[in-house]
């Protein structure tokens, strides 16, 4: 590993002056990813800010507004977990404890979760050409072993995907997150956060240098009737989607009121498409109605040699994710999908 220096912070002012502004400097909280990017060589830092003893940043709180606050440095497993999450939020908590391993979700904290980057093959093998990695060196991706890439947004500099599960909920739930930074605080709504590559794939998301996730707000309204959310991955333990789907309904006398879908696992950052949810509006749910949204929210879909399944697997996977928020009993261990 490169030599850094080591600081800890005991407060959110703390950490933003610890950083100083700098991109050399960078944060570690539950760290199961900076480790790993340091070791390997693909990120560098000059010094690394500990901000785990910010005791303000690790809570759940209840909104006046009837929403929820996840403290950035809350851990996953302590969210997914948390009693307001499971009766309020159960999409969240179903997202969170589809992702990583038991372990890794014992450490990994919410803000972080937030901030980890793609797990694209190439983009770990610094002998390979890569523009998220060394702008301007290539996408090799494009033309090698693409099987886990993007079939959405992506762009000639780069395919990869957005790993994370918890993401896909929060943007399906419409979070917004808190920053603190030089500058002072802000609010991004959840679908601003993260970028597509377009020509700056080393950009992962709209945070400044200098600043840090403080929290996460959800807003009152849960969907804890009519929710699921859908992993299909290589292996049902430790890996990451190659489609994933949260879908929430509010429904009423049979037809859908209100609809929230968000794919993973297919963009370079969670994909999600207000089109399709106007289109379910006030309709019936039944195969038809669920196909013609599917339709939309794959239109301009483009695979790879080694991905065009994927295209396929993402309509059959929202369908069926569909008709299981229908019954959310289909998500206890075991349990199957009636179609």
């Amino acid at each position: 590993m490169n030599n850094f220096s080591y600081t800890k912070a005991a407060t959110t002012d703390q950490a933003i002056s610890g950083l100083n502004g700098d991109i050399r400097n960078k944060i570690i909280a539950g760290g199961t990813n900076i480790t790993d990017l340091l070791k390997y060589f693909i990120t560098k830092a000059d010094k690394l800010v500990d901000i785990n003893s910010i005791t303000e940043s690790n809570s759940i709180q209840r909104l006046d507004n009837g929403g929820v606050r996840l403290g950035a440095l809350h851990t996953n497993a302590d969210t997914a977990y948390d009693p307001i999450i499971e009766e309020r939020y159960p999409l969240l908590s179903k997202a969170i404890l589809a992702g990583a391993s038991a372990q890794i979700r014992n450490m990994a904290t919410n803000g972080g979760n937030l901030m980890q980057r793609t797990r694209c093959y190439y983009f770990y093998d610094i002998n390979t050409p890569c523009n998220k990695r060394d702008p301007g060196s290539g996408c090799s991706a494009i033309n090698g072993y693409n099987r886990i890439h993007a079939i959405l947004g992506q762009s000639e500099n780069c395919i990869a995907v957005f790993p994370s599960d918890m993401c896909v909920a929060l943007a399906a739930l419409d979070a917004t997150i808190n920053i603190s930074g030089p500058d002072g605080d802000r609010v991004l709504a959840f679908a601003a956060f993260h970028r597509l590559p377009g020509d700056t794939p080393n950009i992962d998301n709209n945070l400044k240098h200098g600043e840090i996730i403080t929290s996460i707000d959800l807003p009152e309204k849960g969907f804890p009737e009519n929710y699921s959310y859908l992993k299909l991955r290589d292996r049902s333990s430790y890996s990451f989607a190659l489609v994933s789907v949260a879908t929430a309904f509010d429904l009423e006398n049979n037809k859908i009121k209100e609809a929230r879908i968000a794919l993973g696992g297919v963009a370079h950052k969670p994909w999600r498409v207000p089109e399709a949810e106007t289109f379910l509006k006030d309709k019936e749910p039944n195969i038809e109605t669920f196909s013609a949204a599917a339709k939309i929210i794959l239109q301009g879909a483009k695979g790879y040699e080694h991905n065009n399944f994927k295209i396929e697997l993402a309509k059959r996977a929202i369908i069926r994710n569909c008709f299981m928020a229908l019954n959310p009993e289909t998500q206890r261990p075991g349990a199957k999908p009636s179609l």
